[in-house]
């Protein structure tokens, strides 16, 4: 009988899970979710699009949150191996799609860590901490710092590292309380703004102009199942965990949002310089505590920061690491887990030398033609984990079929019909949401929208297109090379999974 080299993994994968550490419990499930799910720096994003964009981000936790949560439930509870969605998708199509999915989805990672999340953070440190001059030792130091961090807390043991994500998990929750209280507060001395509910029409640009941002933040609910191998049981707190979490992020995004609408005045949200740009406005009420309070708000937003981009780490880095381990990426160097920490040390070094090329390109590169080129790179390579689930949600639906027989502790509702119809759906927004980041601007001069790519990017819509189809075009031949470079590591499988 012919093997099944899709359900078998290699002698080096089957190696690094006999290292690995029972670190996650339920609680730490749930709270990994808010540190990675919920992303502050987005918030003022979305309210900055106004009702219609507040409308569209209702919508979405409704038609796409929900049921993406659902079939990730499933999924991860009935296929529990570490490295989460490089399994799912080498069950269902083999190594090399799965390969292609990892790198799509890791990759992401140091690059927003290193051209983005590093930014947001200084400015938040600089504005209400602690004054650093632009372009200093000590902006270097913050950026490099923010990074390293970030990657150390990836590198050391899960039980010790997923401390400071449940606090920054656990920051991020009081802060987005204290906003929208202070929120509340601040509308009830000042006055809450007239909401125009005729402003909240659906339109088909408004659509474009702020899905691929709301959908990128909605996504990521599988990332905990990158380290199923280190829960306590996944099989039983992986839909739970999703459940609570979806919920909590939910609240997280559309009430912060929400509150800004009503109290902001309609000509300035669109001012509104990210989240602390609107902690700051309504900080105002405290009086002479503002300042003090501004600072504390500031440090939380940080530490949220350091989570987001170290949970995201964490996650990502374990599933490059196991497709390399698995034979789907390099020759397998890659692969080993430290045996001290039970961590993919080396994934997570590479992640952070990645991290910090990208901020030295970005601290260099911000002006003129080369910052827009920049910043259209930055913007395509973060979104590219958008375009990863164009393999991983056809990977679990055909999971969903071709296993019906596999034990599953939670069940979409509606059973298989359901699973099904909830993945199109998904599967139907993220090919949206991808057309968008690869091709800007397409749907809206079909429709005869408007779209002007000098004011909007600083480039023509030939260079802009180039850019973001060569980030891609990059990427899915780093996943190639990769996978003909891991072909000796594929000659040894040893081990089945539990198919």
């Amino acid at each position: 009988m012919k093997m099944n080299k899709n359900i078998h993994l290699t002698s080096l994968a089957a190696l690094q899970e006999k290292r690995l550490v029972k670190s996650l419990g339920r609680i730490d499930i749930i709270l990994f979710i808010i540190a990675a799910y919920i992303s502050l720096d987005t918030i003022g994003s979305i309210a900055a699009g106004g009702s219609q964009s507040l409308f569209w981000a209702v919508f979405l936790v409704i038609t796409f949150m929900i049921p993406y949560a659902f079939i990730m439930a499933e999924t991860g509870s009935a296929f529990p191996e570490e490295g989460g969605p490089y399994q799912w998708v080498k069950f269902a199509y083999g190594r090399l799609p799965a390969g292609i999915a990892s790198v799509l989805y890791w990759i992401t990672n140091p690059l927003w860590l290193g051209g983005s999340l590093c930014f947001i953070a200084f400015n938040a440190y600089s504005a209400y901490l602690i004054h650093v001059k632009q372009g200093s030792i000590g902006e270097w130091i913050f950026k490099l710092g923010f990074i390293w961090v970030a990657i150390f807390l990836a590198v050391i043991s899960l039980k010790k590292g997923k401390k400071v994500i449940n606090l920054a998990a656990g920051a991020k929750i009081v802060l987005l309380v204290l906003m929208v209280v202070t929120t509340a507060i601040y509308g009830i001395k000042h006055g809450f703004q007239p909401f125009d509910f005729s402003t909240m029409s659906p339109t088909i640009s408004g659509f474009m102009a702020v899905a691929p941002i709301i959908l990128f933040s909605y996504v990521g609910f599988e990332a905990p199942n990158a380290a199923s191998g280190e829960m306590y049981d996944a099989a039983k707190d992986t839909a739970p965990s999703i459940r609570i979490g979806s919920i909590v992020s939910a609240l997280a995004y559309v009430l912060p949002v929400f509150s800004i609408l009503l109290v902001v005045p309609k000509k300035d949200v669109g001012g509104i310089s990210g989240f602390m740009g609107a902690v700051a406005t309504v900080f105002s009420v405290y009086g002479g505590a503002s300042k003090f309070l501004l600072s504390v708000a500031a440090l939380f937003f940080i530490i949220g920061l350091v989570g987001l981009g170290a949970s995201w780490m964490m996650a990502t880095d374990r599933i490059q690491a196991m497709a390399a381990a698995d034979g789907a990426f390099m020759n397998g160097w890659f692969g080993e887990f430290n045996e001290r920490f039970g961590t993919p040390m080396r994934v997570n070094i590479l992640s952070g030398i990645m991290a910090s090329s990208f901020l030295i390109a970005g601290m260099n590169l911000v002006k003129g033609d080369t910052g827009a080129i920049f910043a259209v790179v930055l913007s395509c390579a973060v979104s590219t984990l958008l375009v990863s689930y164009l393999i991983i949600i056809p990977a679990v639906m055909k999971l969903n079929r071709a296993y019906p027989d596999i034990h599953r502790p939670f069940v979409t509702p509606g059973k298989r019909r359901g699973f099904q119809f909830m993945g199109s759906v998904a599967f139907i927004y993220i090919i949206l949401g991808s057309f968008g980041v690869l091709f800007p601007g397409a749907v809206e001069g079909l429709l005869g929208i408007d779209y002007n790519f000098i004011d909007i990017w600083g480039l023509s819509r030939g260079r802009v297109e180039a850019f973001t189809l060569g980030t891609i075009a990059f990427d899915l031949i780093l996943a190639v090379v990769g996978s003909a470079l891991a072909k000796n590591v594929r000659k040894s499988l040893v081990a089945t999974s539990e198919l």
